[in-house]
């Protein structure tokens, strides 16, 4: 290097991270890593031009740098050695080339020699990755164009690909393996030195690319921390998919939140990038019925959503965002799915809460359900609120002022539930504005069905039955049109759960319109036949459902598959009950209809003796079903005996 002059040196590095840059579909299509081989090229000949590692370094067996080997076990404390003198500062110079050649060949997709690069680079920082030149090489360096961690299905975080940790580069490498654990280890020293870092030494630590850097081009210190800051944002990020990978919900979740309460903190986020995570983070809490910070979590994606286009462009912002409508639209509209289920999973807590066993409002739930809410309320600020908090200043009071508007609580009665229910209402017509069924088929019939559970969880809280029934019918409106439109061929689980939706809600009906009839003294001949419309159409639904599951044969399956056996045998137990409830003045019909009522409770009794994990699945409407087997025999025998006489 001596013949080379430093400042050639640092030319052919600041062209070879230019090149690393450049975006995929800059290059031919035939050449799409075109630019990536040539800044390789160039970070080899600064490889060369920098000399041989350090002996002691160089001929170390590579068995000892793995995860957990030697003097650098993951996780241990290290101790503060600043590299001082020429073999060493030329032993970080060399750790910064393979850090980028490591990356160089992850993005070209190979790995193996990606991960060898990453390891040397670990290897020749060991002794000095706590300094202030080494620690943010160890855990941070610009890249482009990684490979991101596989999505998770509960909590996942979107991220513009730009900056990551050298450990966190190896993280994602394992991850990609499915070597979970391993990539837990990375990630989990990567956080432990920037906690060591932060209490022994603190100060901003020297960006690695300022290794190749004239000294009036150095960052400032305020640079210098934003950009070590933001690494670790995004190790808590990688630990986040990682634990959720690992099934650990509740360390991902905390994990996630710290990510999200760092990224307003430093000003370094992305507002529909951020508002949609927060809104899913908010799906893990509603899960958990931890309804007051899923509520702060929606609360905040909605005020930092509406900051979109607001907030200048950055050299990390998401080429899609801002540029693309659709995705605004499409973001918008998951973060309204994310409240409707908020609104609903309340309601439907609060019914469980409060129902007795033929699902009915219970008053004395109800009344103990009241005392307790004083408890709850005293309990919420004082703790829970901080630990969960977003933003400061005004940002905190913007989001205060929405969940101001919004219950946390479960509705005790009518007019609570209906507040949620209009909120709820207000994001289901949100939503569709962009599911649409041309296009988004699944996800439109979703919302709807959550429009129909929205409108059925609000009956349960009406004591007028009349109007309890227009909520039902209001229900069959929403969902009859679905099965009209869906090819039963391709979406035979979707058009499954319609059909049983639709029956249930005129079986609700149904019920309603008999409750009805029985406070009167004579009911008239329009509310028999409103009664036996009813439960003609509840019978169309149910036998609907049960006929998808017969083979191609048309015959019924004799062991029912465990996903549909509840409510095949619901079914079942329904048909059975509404056959027994049809209202004729026939004799001869009345007494069809009980021995095909008969036969379905038989069936259910029969079904449970041949598989008694069933029984399980609907122990109440077993012991109905043995009961009616019993008593419908003579019923039906002193039908016969009348008919005889007559």
């Amino acid at each position: 290097m001596a013949n080379v002059p430093w400042a050639e040196v640092c030319e052919k590095f600041q062209a070879a991270l230019a090149l690393s840059r450049v975006e995929l579909h800059k290059n031919p299509e035939k050449e799409p890593y075109k630019s990536k081989y040539s800044a390789r090229a160039l970070l080899e000949e600064v490889k060369a031009l920098l000399g041989p590692a350090p002996e002691d370094e160089d001929e170390r067996p590579e068995a000892e740098d793995g995860p957990g080997a030697g003097d650098h076990a993951l996780g241990l404390p290290a101790e503060v050695v600043e590299p001082e003198g020429p073999v060493a500062q030329r032993a970080v110079r060399l750790a910064v080339i393979e850090f980028h050649l490591g990356v160089n060949h992850i993005d070209t997709e190979e790995l193996s020699a990606g991960e060898e690069h990453l390891v040397k680079c670990l290897r020749l920082l060991r002794p000095y990755r706590l300094s202030h030149d080494c620690i943010s090489l160890c855990i941070q360096a610009q890249r482009q164009g990684f490979t991101m961690l596989p999505r998770p299905q509960v909590i996942r975080l979107r991220w513009p690909p730009k900056v990551l940790g050298l450990q966190n580069n190896l993280g994602i490498l394992w991850s990609e393996r499915e070597e979970i654990e391993t990539a837990q280890a990375y990630l989990e020293s990567s956080e432990a030195l920037y906690n060591q870092y932060m209490k022994e030494v603190g100060s901003p630590p020297l960006d690695p690319t300022e290794r190749f850097l004239p000294e009036e081009e150095k960052l400032t210190e305020q640079e210098r921390s934003k950009r070590f800051e933001k690494v670790y944002t995004h190790n808590l990020y990688y630990l986040a998919q990682v634990y959720q990978h690992l099934e650990m919900f509740e360390k991902a979740a905390h994990y996630c939140h710290s990510t999200l309460k760092r990224q307003l903190e430093h000003n370094a986020y992305h507002p529909i990038e951020w508002a949609i995570n927060a809104a899913t983070l908010s799906q893990f809490y509603i899960n958990k019925l931890c309804f007051m910070e899923a509520r702060h979590c929606l609360s905040a994606a909605n005020v930092i959503f509406g900051q979109t286009g607001k907030i200048s462009a950055t050299e990390d912002t998401p080429e899609a965002e801002g540029e693309v409508p659709e995705l605004y639209h499409q973001r918008k509209g998951e973060i309204a799915r994310c409240w409707i289920k908020y609104c609903l999973t309340l309601m439907q807590n609060a019914q469980l809460s409060m129902q007795d066993n033929i699902g009915e409002l219970d008053l004395d739930k109800q009344s103990e359900l009241r005392a307790l809410r004083k408890k709850e309320l005293d309990e919420e600020e004082s703790i829970r609120k901080k630990a969960v908090q977003f933003g400061t200043g005004e940002l905190c009071d913007a989001i205060s002022a929405v969940e101001e508007k919004v219950s946390y609580l479960r509705p005790l009665d009518f007019e609570e539930a209906r507040e949620l229910f209009l909120l709820g209402q207000h994001y289901v017509f949100e939503a569709k504005e962009f599911f649409q069924i041309d296009g988004y088929v699944t996800d439109h019939i979703e919302v709807v069905q959550d429009h129909s559970a929205l409108f059925k969880v609000l009956a349960f809280f009406e004591t007028d039955m009349e109007r309890r029934c227009k909520m039902h019918k209001r229900r069959i409106a929403m969902l009859e049109p679905l099965t009209v439109d869906l090819n039963p061929q391709y979406y035979l689980l979707v058009n499954r759960q319609i059909q049983f939706e639709i029956a249930h809600a005129y079986y609700d009906m149904m019920d309603l319109k008999v409750a009805i009839a029985d406070r009167l003294r004579d009911p008239d001949s329009h509310i028999v036949k409103k009664i036996n419309n009813l439960n003609k159409s509840a019978l169309k639904y149910y036998q609907l459902f049960l006929d998808s599951l017969r083979d191609p044969n048309k015959v019924f399956p004799e062991h029912i598959g465990e996903d549909v056996l509840r409510p095949a045998m619901l079914a079942k137990f329904r048909v059975a009950r509404l056959y027994g409830k049809i209202i004729t003045a026939d004799p001869k019909k009345e007494l069809e209809n009980l021995a095909t009522s008969l036969e379905h409770y038989k069936f259910i009794v029969d079904y449970c003796e041949k598989h008694p994990e069933a029984a399980q699945e609907i122990e109440v409407e077993l012991e109905l079903s043995k009961e009616m087997v019993s008593l419908l025999p003579t019923k039906m025998e002193r039908f016969r005996t009348k008919m005889a006489l007559t």
